[in-house]
């Protein structure tokens, strides 16, 4: 039988203390519990260092969509990403914030996809509904520095802050109108915003029917930190 010496176990021993350790590190916890050890080991989630709306980050928000509608047979199209930001651990978590359509009505919802090149290995960990999420921010604006104030801005129509806005002064419209008819939003003309301290506002062309007539509104709406809207003027426009 063939003795080995002290030396010899000792290299031994370091090298498979080096193996295991290095299996930890690369997979934490492919080895032993893949699923236990990544809740572990999670580190912090960072802003994406590309941009939101590379090929890249594109393909994994549409993997997570198609993901998604193949496990709760559901029939979601992807229409963008709002926010992604990353996480790493055994390769990449990603947290993305996207835009939806779901039975013609945007909506927002918010995903983890866990991504190891190396493997080839990309799944869905998390999908869920965010419906108070707006894509508009104060980072959209730019917020107040040196004392002043930024000016408006024009934003899209179609953004859903923008959306939920122009709802919300239809709604106050109604509420007050002795009309017998109610409104209804037709489309929003035009879209500026502006970002102060830790609210938003919302400047915005209404066009609006009721029973048969079409009119025109300006309206300005706030949006507190809490994403709560309120109307603060509004007139008709008979430009």
């Amino acid at each position: 039988m063939m003795k080995v010496n002290s030396n010899t176990r000792f290299f031994l021993a370091a090298l498979l203390s080096l193996v295991l350790l290095l299996c930890a590190v690369s997979e934490l916890g492919y080895c032993s519990g893949e699923e236990s050890a990544i809740r572990m080991k999670l580190g912090g989630v960072h802003d994406c260092k590309g941009s939101q709306n590379s090929a890249e980050i594109e393909n994994l928000a549409r993997f997570a969509v198609q993901e998604h509608n193949n496990k709760e047979n559901t029939i979601l199209e992807f229409a963008r990403v709002l926010k992604a930001k990353e996480q790493v651990v055994a390769g990449k978590i990603y947290h993305l914030t996207l835009e939806v359509i779901d039975a013609g009505k945007k909506n927002i919802y918010e995903a983890k996809v866990w991504v190891k090149p190396w493997m080839n290995f990309k799944q869905l960990q998390e999908f869920k509904h965010a419906p108070d999420v707006s894509s508009f921010t104060p980072s959209d604006l730019g917020v107040k520095r040196d004392g002043h104030e930024p000016g408006w801005q024009a934003v899209p129509t179609q953004d859903p802050g923008v959306q939920d806005a122009a709802n919300h002064a239809v709604k106050s419209i109604q509420q007050r109108s002795n009309s017998l008819y109610p409104y209804e939003l037709l489309e929003i003309l035009l879209a500026k915003a502006k970002v102060i301290e830790d609210y938003a506002k919302f400047n915005l062309l209404l066009k609006l029917r009721r029973g048969i007539k079409e009119e025109k509104f300006r309206v300005e709406v706030n949006m507190n930190i809490e994403g709560k809207f309120y109307l603060s003027q509004f007139e008709q426009d008979h430009s």
